[in-house]
């Protein structure tokens, strides 16, 4: 979806954060004439997933647009599990043993990667191109970190799997 941000009756922002509410597999480009760096973090914080100022040249423009249809997403299951553990993405919450954990937003998004890849190892770096922000740090152990602490709070018997040179993984061959 091509979105400026300007639209006449509703605005573009209140669009965008609608979609992103809802978890829409919707890409969303916005198109606009807000240009500074504020406006553009702003509207990718409202869950745009590109952001193009005017003016702008059309090869960019569809350039853009095939870039980001290349990274369709399947949508989710209404819940994800593995074992005892289970996960509801659209209301963000994870159980595991009957017992709802205390997660943070990241440590969900973390648990929602891993459990929605079947089994099949997620690496750092797709972990922090999925969950964190373009300003993440690839050298950091941020995710070295909240790997540490979900395995913590999904306690024992323990369900997330380092797997050398590939990344983590809940369940697996």
């Amino acid at each position: 979806m091509v979105l400026d941000r300007d639209l006449p009756g509703v605005h573009g922002d209140d669009v965008c954060r609608a979609l992103a509410t809802e978890r829409s597999t919707s890409r969303v480009l916005m198109l606009t004439a807000a240009r500074s760096v504020k406006d553009r973090v702003e509207g990718l914080g409202l869950g745009a997933d590109d952001y193009l100022p005017k003016p702008f040249d059309f090869a960019e423009l569809v350039a853009r647009v095939r870039a980001l249809a290349r990274r369709a997403v399947v949508p989710l299951p209404a819940s994800l599990a593995f074992g005892d553990l289970s996960m509801d993405p659209a209301h963000r919450v994870a159980v595991r043993a009957g017992r709802r954990l205390p997660l943070t937003a990241k440590e969900l998004a973390v648990l929602e990667c891993l459990l929605a890849a079947d089994g099949r190892p997620v690496s750092a770096e797709e972990l922090l191109d999925r969950v964190w922000d373009e300003e993440a740090n690839p050298f950091t152990g941020t995710v070295k970190t909240t790997i540490r602490r979900l395995r913590t709070k999904l306690g024992d018997p323990p369900v997330i799997e380092t797997i050398r040179e590939s990344g983590y993984r809940i369940g697996g061959p």
